[in-house]
């Protein structure tokens, strides 16, 4: 309670609180995770589980990779919309040819996918990250950005908001792209329960150069490092018991599908284009040699 406070100063104390309650609703979504969650809470690993470390009580997974394996792991629920992340340490030194994955998938046919891949490179270059969008089995719609930052060094913390409204991928809270969801145009739009999935393995058939450089074997094995495994998303429950509605998900009471996160706002906006300025190197919605049209999605809020 304030007792008798000055007129100015009981107004920059309000201010203040103002600007603290905007500070945390903030970092409740874009940044702020639950480090205490533990990697078997939430997730389980998939494949390659000799290549599979646990460190730091749980709260990091190491995924290596040799001529042998790599390794991938996975929520052990499907989830229907949220705010994904997961922080990543990149393999170091010459990675060409490595991709480390995070994205979310459904399961069975005319599949949705909602990829990051981080494409490995030679000691000393860019890496990029590939983003793609699949909807009922339809894909081809990858963008590709050259990371701003040496993500082999530290952790850095990828997103992706789904909803109903748009898919947003993030890096480091800045958008690096935007889906809208355009099926009144009659544009594929990811709707099925999806899992979250992390992998480390052999691309060199395309990831670096078109894949003219292959993996430097000798530098095996690669290692990718991972953090962050406490979830927000709208889990889906398959039970005979269970009397789950999958459109549950899309209620406001789930703070992702609010209407602050139906478009992106002018400052990520502007954030958005300048990544997309600078550091963009491949857009499907320009390579004319796939698609001498436009697709349609392309000319609609992109």
């Amino acid at each position: 309670m304030i007792h008798s406070l000055p007129k100015d100063m009981e107004m920059q104390y309000f201010s203040m609180l103002a600007l603290l309650s905007v500070f945390l609703l903030h970092g409740r979504v874009f940044g702020n995770t639950d480090d205490n969650v533990t990697f078997d809470e939430n997730y389980e690993i998939t494949w390659g589980y000799d290549h599979v470390l646990p460190l730091n009580q749980g709260r990091e997974i190491q995924l290596s990779m040799d001529l042998s394996s790599g390794a991938g792991f996975g929520s052990k629920l499907s989830y229907g919309t949220g705010f994904f992340h997961l922080r990543i340490k990149l393999p170091n030194k010459d990675s060409a040819g490595v991709v480390t994955a995070f994205y979310l998938t459904s399961q069975g046919n005319k599949h949705d996918e909602l990829d990051f891949e981080f494409l490995g490179n030679k000691e000393g270059k860019p890496i990029a990250v590939q983003t793609n969008v699949f909807a009922d089995g339809v894909g081809n719609r990858e963008q590709r950005i050259l990371l701003w930052f040496d993500p082999t060094a530290d952790f850095h913390t990828y997103q992706i908001l789904w909803n109903q409204h748009q898919i947003v991928f993030y890096v480091e809270d800045i958008p690096i792209r935007v889906f809208k969801n355009n099926k009144k145009i009659g544009v594929g739009y990811p709707s099925q329960p999806m899992k979250i999935e992390a992998s480390l393995w052999d691309g060199d058939s395309w990831a670096t150069d078109g894949g003219k450089t292959k993996t430097n074997w000798s530098m095996a094995p690669f290692k990718a490092h991972f953090q962050g495994f406490d979830i927000s998303g709208c889990p889906i429950i398959h039970d005979q018991k269970s009397n789950f509605n999958v459109q549950d998900c899309f209620a406001p009471k789930h703070w992702w599908n609010s209407e602050k996160y139906w478009k992106l706002d002018p400052k990520q906006q502007g954030e958005l284009e300048n990544v997309r300025r600078k550091y963009m190197n491949y857009d499907y919605c320009s390579d004319r040699s796939r698609y001498p049209a436009p697709p349609p999605e392309c000319l609609h809020d992109q």
